[in-house]
């Protein structure tokens, strides 16, 4: 299964081509609806998505057989993943051009990363240092605009929540690294389980209504293809390869071709700040994930020690 790298490509750069149109849906959702109105109905058509997956492969069943441990789990992460993340991610985009919310998101690889020291107990080198530093530093160029002055017009509450879901994206996936279950009957689970939240909160600070047909063809574009179908289309990726690493790069074309869409779709004039800080953030997430690969050299290629899935907003 795993020697069969075109179709590992394949499924790669169809998942790259569907995460690059996401950071446009999101914009372009949240000017019918508001971010927990987004949230809600995405999830919805996301949990559907991922019910039928299962039920076509003929493990649907398989939801009702973990143990409460194991349903305990999905509670704890589906408050985070879907609803603290997305929740803090639309509210981001909806406060910040996609061109300056999208780049920052991306680099979530790098607080998996940093926060792996304290919590996994894994050793930081120079190279993850240095990483961080460029990206970072794209970081600051997109958020002022390259202005040195500060932030040029930029929703600084906008910034801190697009950071912050970097950080909420990867304690989801540090706390995943010990689940053993079906990944797709996982992801169900903490959706489900997310989704009484997700209720609650639309229900006491939003509308629950649909109001807008546009916007509800914007949540079901956001459901299936950032939240379901396309994590499944990755894993497959992953799955065909026989090496990961290198299926991994492909993940680096994804957020400049999001600047196309978001151009092309959503209307924004694309700064040359956003791409100079672009440039950096993917340079530094190039030297870390090349550092990870390095460290990995011993396994044998292919290993799910190399799945982690990277990925962009």
């Amino acid at each position: 299964m795993r020697n069969q790298p075109r179709r590992a490509y394949l499924f790669g750069i169809a998942t790259v081509l569907l995460w690059s149109t996401v950071a446009s849906a999101f914009k372009l959702s949240l000017g019918y609806l508001d971010p927990a109105q987004l949230l809600l109905y995405s999830s919805l058509f996301s949990i559907a998505a991922l019910g039928g997956i299962l039920a076509i492969r003929g493990k649907l069943g398989v939801i009702f057989t973990y143990t409460g441990k194991e349903y305990a789990r999905s509670l704890v992460l589906g408050i985070v993943n879907p609803f603290l993340y997305y929740l803090v991610l639309f509210k981001a985009y909806d406060l910040l051009p996609a061109q300056i919310a999208q780049p920052i998101n991306y680099t979530w690889a790098l607080t998996l990363a940093f926060l792996s020291i304290p919590l996994l107990g894994q050793k930081i080198g120079v190279q993850e240092i240095t990483a961080g530093l460029i990206s970072y530093l794209g970081v600051a160029i997109i958020s002022t605009k390259g202005s040195i002055t500060g932030l040029d017009g930029v929703s600084l509450p906008g910034v801190a929540l697009a950071l912050g879901s970097t950080v909420l994206w990867a304690l989801y996936w540090i706390y995943n690294t010990r689940d053993n279950r079906d990944p797709v009957a996982g992801l169900l689970l903490n959706f489900l389980f997310g989704l009484p939240f997700v209720f609650v909160f639309c229900l006491v600070f939003s509308d629950i209504r649909v109001t807008s047909l546009p916007g509800l063809a914007g949540a079901a574009y956001v459901g299936l293809f950032e939240m379901g179908i396309t994590f499944v289309l990755w894993l497959h990726a992953l799955k065909y390869a026989e090496n990961t690493a290198r299926v991994g790069y492909l993940i680096f074309l994804s957020p400049f071709l999001s600047l196309v869409f978001i151009r092309v779709f959503v209307g924004e004039e694309i700064l040359a700040s956003t791409v100079a800080g672009l440039v950096l953030i993917v340079a530094g997430l190039v030297i870390q994930h090349t550092g990870v690969s390095r460290e990995r050299g011993s396994e044998p290629e292919g290993t799910p020690a190399g799945e982690e899935p990277l990925r962009d907003e």
